[in-house]
């Protein structure tokens, strides 16, 4: 009984998060849509700035990545409601080291990240995969909030990052400017 209520706990949570991060980008949307057209395209203007254009070869590596880091996290989802805490942590292990992007690199596309990628970015970055390890850990330790809590923060991750340095790709998530926003 007492892993039923677990199990109801954790899909729980997940079920009131989802909706959250829905309606913040719902909100978000709204908002921007209603600003004048001038300002608006100032606005899309400056997000677009914050694109960063990569090799060809870099940006198929990072789409790559992207697309193991969402099946990992996707699979995360049923393997925590379930308590699974050895696919989960391994999952997580697998997310923090990078799926491929550090063992396929090539000096030339190492340089290219260094040079072109904004200081923000890597802190993020470092911040998302450091959470990742941080919940393969609290799995290891069979701790269903620690769990949860880092997984919130890993997908809180991916759509701040994907918000300021993705927009185009996932114009849900651009932000109308940071004043006034809480």
């Amino acid at each position: 009984m007492p892993l039923l209520k677990q199990t109801t706990l954790i899909l729980a949570a997940i079920l009131f998060c989802l909706p959250q991060f829905v309606m913040a980008a719902s909100h978000e949307h709204h908002e921007h849509n209603e600003k004048p057209d001038a300002e608006r395209a100032h606005l899309m203007e400056s997000q677009t700035s914050q694109g960063i254009q990569l090799s060809p070869g870099l940006l198929a590596l990072l789409n790559q990545e992207m697309g193991l880091i969402q099946q990992g996290i996707m699979d995360m989802v049923p393997a925590i409601a379930a308590g699974e805490w050895g696919k989960v942590s391994a999952l997580g292990q697998k997310i923090k080291e990078s799926f491929i992007l550090k063992q396929k690199l090539t000096d030339a596309q190492k340089d290219e990240l260094h040079r072109v990628l904004p200081q923000q970015f890597i802190e993020m970055d470092m911040d998302f995969h450091k959470s990742a390890g941080m919940l393969a850990h609290a799995a290891e330790m069979k701790n269903a909030d620690v769990v949860n809590f880092y997984f919130y923060k890993m997908n809180a991750a991916c759509v701040s990052c994907h918000g300021k340095y993705a927009a185009e790709r996932f114009p849900g998530l651009a932000k109308g400017g940071e004043k006034g926003h809480h």
